[in-house]
This record gives C-alpha cells, sequence and structure tokens, in this order.
C-alpha cells in the first residue's frame, strides 16, 4: 500500500518531511474527513459550518462566525484548533483591549541593556479572536497586516507570523449597542462569513448527552500534524483552475459589483477560487469545477456586498448564481 493510498485511520501519520507533490488530492480528502469526524465528537448538527472551516484552512484564508450566543462559535473554534497539533491562542477582545495586547510589545531588559520582543497571542498557528465586534476600531485593526501579510509591525520592526497562520474569529449579532460595526478593510481580509444557527430539537437532545457532566472538548486530541496541513494546503494550491472556471467565478463578481452599492473586491474573487479548489479537494478531484464555485460563492462572497436598498448581500448572490450562466 503506498503513501497516498493510506487508510482515514493513518492517514494523519504521514510525515512533515514528505513534499507535497507525494500527497494526491484523495489522500488530504482522508485527512480532511479524519478532522470533520474528530470536531464532530464535540460539534453536533454543524456538519456544513465544519467543512466550510475547514475549506478555508485548505485555501488560506480566514473565517469570520457569527451568529446569537450560545449556539457554540467558540466552541466551533476550539474544536478545530484543537484537531491540528499545533499552537492555538484565544484573544478575548473587549472595549479595553489595547493593539499592543494583541501583536505584543517591545519589553527593555535590563541584564542585556536592550529592548527584546514578547510576542501577543496573535503569533499562533490558529488564533481564536472572540466577540471581535467587542473591541475598538483600532485594536480591531491590529489584525489587518497580519490576515493579509502573515506578518505584524512592532515599534517599526516586522515580526512572521507562525505558518501556518489562521484567524477564526467570532461576533454577536445582538448588543448592537455596546459592539462596533467592523470597518469593511476587515471584514473583506475574512474568506468566509459563517452562521451556524439553533440546532434542531434532536442535535440539541445528542449535544446535551455529550456535555453533561466532562465536555467532550476536554478530551479531544490532534489527529493532523502542521507538517500534513502545510503539505494538504499545498495540494489545494496545485488544484487545477481552467479559464472557463474563472471567467464564470469573475463575471459572478462582476454581477454584484453591476448590481450593488459595494460589490465583491479582487481580493473575494481570489477567495472564491481557492475555497472552490478546497472544496475540489473534499470531492477527491485535482480541478475545479463550475459546481464548486457554487457551493462556495455565499459563503465568500455576501459578506463583502453593500446594497442601499432592502435587499442584503446574499440576495445579490443568489440572484447572480440564478442569472449569470456558466459557458
Amino acid at each position: 500500500m503506498t503513501d497516498t493510498e493510506l487508510p482515514k485511520s493513518e492517514a494523519h501519520r504521514r510525515t512533515p518531511t514528505q513534499d507535497a507533490t507525494e500527497i494526491d488530492v484523495a489522500a488530504v480528502s482522508d485527512v480532511v474527513d479524519n478532522v470533520i469526524a474528530n470536531v464532530e465528537t464535540v460539534m453536533v448538527g454543524h456538519h456544513d459550518a465544519i467543512e466550510h472551516i475547514l475549506t478555508a484552512l485548505l485555501g488560506r484564508g480566514h473565517v469570520l462566525l457569527e451568529d446569537v450566543p450560545g449556539v457554540g462559535k467558540t466552541m466551533l473554534a476550539r474544536a478545530v484548533a484543537t484537531s491540528f497539533d499545533g499552537t492555538f491562542k484565544r484573544v478575548q477582545f473587549t472595549p479595553d483591549l489595547l493593539p499592543s495586547d494583541v501583536t505584543g510589545v517591545n519589553v527593555f531588559n535590563q541584564q542585556t541593556q536592550e529592548f527584546e520582543f514578547r510576542p501577543g497571542p496573535i503569533f499562533a498557528n490558529v488564533v481564536l479572536g472572540d466577540e471581535i465586534n467587542r473591541a475598538p476600531p483600532k485594536t480591531q485593526s491590529a489584525l489587518l497586516e497580519a490576515m493579509e501579510e502573515e506578518q505584524a509591525t512592532v515599534d517599526g520592526e516586522t515580526h512572521e507570523m507562525p505558518d501556518p497562520f489562521t484567524v477564526i474569529a467570532t461576533q454577536n449579532t445582538v448588543e448592537g449597542d455596546r459592539a462596533y460595526d467592523l470597518p469593511m478593510a476587515e471584514v473583506d481580509r475574512f474568506m468566509k462569513k459563517l452562521h451556524l444557527g439553533y440546532p434542531d430539537e434532536d442535535d440539541e437532545v445528542d449535544m446535551l448527552g455529550r456535555v453533561v457532566g466532562r465536555h467532550p472538548i476536554e478530551e479531544l486530541e490532534a489527529v493532523i500534524s502542521l507538517g500534513d496541513l502545510r503539505m494538504a494546503r499545498a495540494a489545494t494550491a496545485d488544484v487545477t483552475v481552467e479559464t472557463p472556471v474563472r471567467e464564470y467565478a469573475t463575471r459572478l463578481v462582476s454581477y454584484t459589483r453591476e448590481h450593488a452599492q459595494l460589490g465583491v473586491s479582487p481580493r473575494g474573487n481570489i477567495d472564491l477560487l481557492r475555497a472552490a479548489q478546497a472544496r475540489a479537494v473534499l470531492d477527491s478531484r485535482e480541478y475545479v469545477i463550475p459546481d464548486d464555485v457554487q457551493a462556495e460563492a455565499q459563503h465568500v462572497l455576501a459578506h463583502r456586498i453593500r446594497t442601499s436598498g432592502e435587499r442584503d448581500g446574499g440576495e445579490v448572490v443568489s440572484e447572480a448564481l440564478e442569472r449569470v450562466p456558466v459557458e
């Protein structure tokens, strides 16, 4: 049995010294299935949301989880992060949080008579920004450089983020008078915006049976190494996107620009195709088809659109998917 034919139970044991070209998309799909199964021991009834987070991870993107309090946004982010054998940091955003509390600060060392950089919690493989809209815009902006360029500048000195680096942020949709709106420049840096919603009754009963007593998150273990994740990302980036698919994605994006006050940016178009590449990987395909683009469009594009009427971004995307032809 070759390495790329390993069963799901052994897929996560690959050594991080392998070249990404040695792992085909079918093997990456098996690894992703491992992670999904692991997260679902904690999260009930959110299979689609877990898939969307993992496609964002494979596509080198960031995720914004928005919903009412108590539906499991933070727990989902923790479960996904714990499934990877990397560093995980959580930042609780509050009105008094300072940018240096996120990025870090230079501290004078009296013994060496030099300033030393003490990295903030943003220097981790997976960063959970909890209730990101609680912090003022100045503090929120501390994430911008890191999310786009995978680096942070403190006192004029640039520090690289670890590889891989992903931000999973949450925000509540209630108590708007006690929160700040995220600036469009920051919203646009999130590949996807997801809503969890309430579970149905059967899923909620199942969830209650799991969490009464010890919570399953306490026993969750990593099922994939950082080396595996890097290789999975590299394999995803190599998925073929032919010209007709690129043209179709561009026509969708152009439709949003023509039918909204603010349409999707070129960055959003890039994120759409990267998410489509990851969707192809989940289906064990080495090439993107229009169905992949359509499956990802709503979650990648809608939050980047601003309208002047009663319609929201999701309606504009739905119209685009219905009216823009696949050629």
